[in-house]
């Protein structure tokens, strides 16, 4: 008998224990989770998040901030003209500054086609032109003389190098959990809206609440002295 009795306060202890949930799905409010999921699906309607617009706008900078340095590398050493054909026209690895410029443009067209165009949710984009750009700078400053040629020669491969990884940090990061976490959310919002669904199935109109039509004065005692009339005489 105790090993029943034990098992019936278990049973009832582990039911006592599930109602908390029932609870809390019961609570849960459909007209929140419904809004929840709209703004989710206008952002993906509207584009890309807007940390992965920061991102973009972040890889525009780099471009426009080297093409900058190096028009003012063209001006420094003696006429944009003159430099221009010196670097562009006759162009050596070990004495000009154009390849760091087309360095520049390489990482933006492949960025902005992964992540912009493509909307790619991968970090496979961004190692990749890293590795290309710290490959290609740190060969640069070894082999070639740009050190021997003023302050352009450490200030264009340094900022390069550093707003590469600065791409990377903040990709891998910033964008890529962000994301992530907020595709969960709506995911879990959903899952949940659908139970709420099958807990609810339809919300009551304005029609179904009525109140039913008022009596009559005096209908009441009418209907019981009517009775009364009725019953037979003992």
């Amino acid at each position: 008998m105790n090993r029943v009795a034990g098992d019936t306060e278990t049973a009832h202890s582990s039911s006592v224990e599930s109602c908390p949930s029932l609870r809390d799905v019961h609570s849960i409010n459909p007209t929140h989770l419904m809004a929840r999921i709209e703004s989710y699906e206008g952002r993906e309607k509207k584009g890309i998040s807007d940390v992965r617009r920061t991102f973009c706008l972040f890889v525009t900078f780099d471009l426009l901030f080297i093409t900058l340095l190096w028009i003012i590398e063209l001006n420094v050493k003696g006429g944009i003209e003159t430099t221009l054909e010196k670097e562009v026209l006759q162009y050596d690895y070990s004495s000009s500054y154009f390849d760091i410029f087309l360095l520049a443009v390489f990482r933006f067209k492949v960025l902005i086609l992964a992540y912009a165009m493509c909307r790619l949710r991968h970090w496979w984009a961004i190692a990749f032109t890293t590795a290309v750009t710290s490959a290609f700078l740190l060969a640069k400053v070894i082999i070639s003389q740009l050190f021997s040629q003023g302050a352009f020669g450490y200030v264009l491969p340094i900022i390069s190098f550093i707003l590469a990884w600065i791409e990377t940090w903040f990709l891998d990061f910033k964008v890529l959990p962000q994301e992530a976490e907020e595709e969960n959310r709506f995911l879990i919002a959903q899952d949940a809206s659908e139970r709420a669904a099958l807990l609810h199935p339809g919300i009551l109109s304005d029609g179904q609440f009525y109140s039913p039509p008022e009596s009559v004065a005096g209908s009441d005692e009418d209907s019981e002295e009517k009775q009364d009339s009725e019953k037979p005489v003992v």
